[in-house]
């Protein structure tokens, strides 16, 4: 029998009805199952079933936990479940198989989550839209012609299109706010050390990448950073902790803040996205916060030259490793050919060259940190344009260049905040002549995603997104 109610609960609903015993972890679990069955045609959102090893983790009895017996959906990237395949959207991870779960993955059974499946990634999580040639495209429940962004495509279009509340995600340069932005969703990329990277990585992408997810409301993605955040065993930096909690975030008034409006003149912007953007400043300044035309003055192309060395260099390591573990080579007919052309980059780059990009990272933050002695928040769109058609930008393509200018001119807010380790959120708040998403980005001081989270829950309660459906969505 179904659980017809169930798309009107958040994570943290769903699990108060399993701890009322109003309703069984079982019964959600097939809920879930049975609402990606029906959409995940369309969507293909969802890559890697683990139907079995769910119904098997709640016959062995589930942890009291926030979420206990919530049905959860890992991005089939980095984060690893034991026994289970994790392809990093790649033909040369196909057969990849865990022998130990991620420090994040524990975190998340810990706290009473069912994972059955993973979503789909572009490979290693390189680019903006969600397109490998292992699993073929991810679309917007929105519009199927439509991207669902990424990195994260897969898990923002199986909460979009009802499957779940919330989908495990991560962002290395933007790929938790994109697809939030592409799929109408909350996207919290936490500040740099936030959640755990263990125990195979200290850090991703020199500090870059972080994981964390998409969500429908904002207390699930604050309640799950109370769920995950803090150091393990062996970290090699961390963030201060939050005393009293995330969620609890979500019940303060934010007080009066300062917000630099982030419009640059000199970026072309589609007039659909500048004005979602000036709207959201008009509801901020609604709420009693005040609003300023202004943007730190950031060498922005050698952010993205720094940016380009320290992944390129990143997946030299990770391809020759999986080559040595296959006793192979690799040859550029084992991975897409944007990613085959990062490696050949890496294999050219110096120490030094590595060394002068992580110090323009650092400067960056220096003059960022500066600038937001000024102000509380930085408000700007999270994408130039509305999300892009399939197709647009493939990293199949041979046109690399074409490929390049396409990706730096629709995704060049995002990587900033990674390169610097602030936390940002999306927030879905406006929409396109089409119906199509359209998310609105802050971005507050290292260390501050309490005040993000406040903010957040305030503009929520303001201008609420929850009745927001896709046509693709899956009702039963």
């Amino acid at each position: 029998m179904g659980f017809k109610e169930y798309n009107e609960y958040d994570a943290l609903g769903l699990a108060e009805l399993v701890r009322k015993k109003e309703v069984s972890a079982e019964e959600l679990l097939d809920e879930a199952i049975n609402r990606n069955e029906k959409v995940n045609d369309k969507t293909n959102a969802v890559v890697l079933k683990h139907y079995d090893e769910a119904k098997e983790m709640i016959k062995n009895g589930l942890p009291e936990g926030l979420f206990t017996g919530v049905p959860y959906l890992l991005k089939d990237l980095h984060v690893l479940l034991t026994g289970t395949k994790t392809t990093f959207g790649s033909k040369f991870f196909k057969d990849y198989t865990a022998d130990h779960n991620s420090t994040l993955v524990d975190r998340y059974l810990a706290a009473g989550l069912v994972i059955f499946g993973k979503t789909n990634s572009p490979e290693f999580g390189l680019t903006v839209t969600t397109e490998p040639e292992l699993y073929g495209p991810t679309r917007n429940p929105w519009n199927l012609d439509y991207s669902a962004g990424g990195s994260s495509g897969g898990a923002a279009a199986a909460v979009a299109s009802g499957v779940l509340p919330m989908a495990n995600a991560s962002d290395g340069g933007g790929s938790i706010r994109i697809p939030a932005s592409c799929c109408g969703l909350v996207g919290l990329k936490p500040t740099r050390a936030r959640t755990p990277m263990g125990p195979d990585r200290g850090e991703g992408w020199a500090g870059q990448s972080i994981s964390h997810c998409v969500s429908n409301s904002v207390r699930d993605s604050a309640a799950l950073l109370d769920a995950t955040t803090g150091i393990a065993a062996g970290d090699p930096y961390t963030v201060a902790e939050e005393p009293e909690g995330f969620l609890s975030a979500t019940k303060k008034d934010p007080g009066k803040l300062k917000i630099a409006l982030n419009l640059p003149d000199d970026i072309e912007m589609d007039a659909e996205v500048i004005s979602s953007i000036t709207k959201t400043a008009s509801v901020c300044e609604s709420l009693g916060h005040s609003v300023e035309r202004a943007a730190p003055k950031i060498d922005s192309e050698a952010l993205a030259e720094a940016i380009g060395i320290i992944i390129s260099a990143n997946v030299t390591v990770a391809l020759d490793q999986r080559a040595a573990s296959l006793g192979s080579s690799v040859t550029p007919d084992v991975v897409e050919n944007i990613t085959y052309r990062m490696y050949e980059n890496g294999k050219q780059f110096s120490s030094d060259q590595y060394a002068k990009a992580t110090l323009a990272n650092h400067q960056a933050g220096r003059i960022l940190g500066d600038f937001m002695e000024k102000f509380d928040l930085i408000l700007s769109p999270v994408l130039t344009t509305p999300p892009v058609k399939i197709g647009q930008i493939d990293m199949s393509s041979q046109d690399v260049a074409t490929y390049i200018q396409r990706l730096s001119s629709y995704s060049c807010f995002t990587g900033i905040y990674n390169q610097t380790g602030q936390p940002s959120i999306s927030l879905p708040l406006g929409f396109s002549s089409n119906e199509l998403p359209i998310g609105s980005m802050f971005t507050a001081k290292f260390g501050n995603d309490s005040l993000l989270i406040s903010l957040a829950s305030q503009i929520e309660k303001e201008d609420p997104w929850i009745d927001k459906k896709p046509p693709v969505y899956s009702n039963q």
